[in-house]
């Protein structure tokens, strides 16, 4: 009888044993397939963007020449567009974060909108640019705007934040928090001096993600009404404007083949862009 056991025992030891090997080949199987794919990408961009990425790139304003043609007018209007997104994003999206997790009730009534934040973190991007097209650009006559455009954006990132901030939030030990009420202290003080400092690293990581799919996303944009050339900088919120993905996107409809290497040397600066943002967001991670 012992010694049925025992085999049985090695058995599903063995068993145990294949199937984690079989799973770390398999894992490892498809995280080298997407770094393959991912260093093709890179090398394509790269091959066929790095002759055309110079200074002038950088400065020009859109040209009918591809040789004349800049990325100035985009890379300003996202650096403008990110400026009006993140404020209004992080704050309604953080402070709704915080008033689900520490003030709302648990019942019935929160979980539903809970559950309806993250649905909502899955919508398409189009939905949303029908959204702002509705309610930003008709409804409250913003017109096809800069600051359409950015609260646009913020409603496609908002569900983004606000599930990164409550993973972050909840993730705060109760022992801190009950420390902090056993030395005196009020339920925001406790949030404020306890909580966020916490949390901050998980709401920045949550965020930064979340600004990175604002500025590449074109879709959105299109339909409340981005240009797809515009020859100045914004001068207000209320001015018209074009972003990145909206110029590369023109670039590579056109039929010349010049065009593509345009269209990739315009990549390589907003992935330079999107690094440079991931850069700040992990030093301010490590910082605190």
């Amino acid at each position: 009888m012992l010694d049925t056991n025992q085999n049985n025992i090695q058995k599903r030891i063995r068993g145990r044993v294949l199937l984690n090997n079989v799973l770390k080949v398999l894992f490892f199987t498809s995280t080298t397939v997407g770094l393959i794919f991912l260093a093709l990408l890179l090398y394509r961009v790269l091959t066929q963007g790095i002759g055309y990425l110079n200074g002038n790139f950088i400065s020009n304003f859109p040209a009918p020449y591809p040789e004349e043609a800049g990325i100035f007018a985009g890379l300003i209007g996202s650096i403008m567009l990110i400026g009006i997104v993140a404020p209004v994003a992080i704050v309604i999206g953080v402070g709704t974060a915080i008033f689900l997790e520490e003030y709302a009730y648990k019942n019935r009534w929160t979980k539903f909108i809970q559950v309806n934040i993250q649905n909502l973190a899955g919508v398409p991007s189009i939905v949303y640019g029908l959204l702002g097209l509705t309610f930003f650009v008709y409804m409250l006559r913003f017109g096809y705007t800069l600051i359409a455009g950015g609260l646009t954006m913020a409603l496609l990132v908002l569900p983004v934040i606000v599930v990164a901030a409550q993973e972050a939030i909840r993730s705060v030990p109760a022992d801190i928090k009950e420390a902090s009420y056993g030395m005196g202290a009020s339920k925001w003080q406790t949030i404020r001096r306890v909580v966020l400092p916490a949390a901050l690293p998980g709401i920045l990581t949550g965020t930064i993600l979340a600004l990175s799919r604002a500025i590449g996303e074109t879709a959105p944009l299109i339909i409340v009404g981005a240009a797809t050339a515009i020859y100045t900088i914004p001068d207000s919120l209320l001015s018209k404007y074009t972003v990145m993905p909206i110029q590369i996107f023109n670039w590579t409809g056109r039929p010349q083949e010049e065009w593509q290497f345009v269209a990739a040397a315009g990549i390589i600066v907003l992935l330079i862009v999107l690094l440079l943002m991931n850069a700040i967001a992990v030093f301010i991670r490590n910082k605190f």
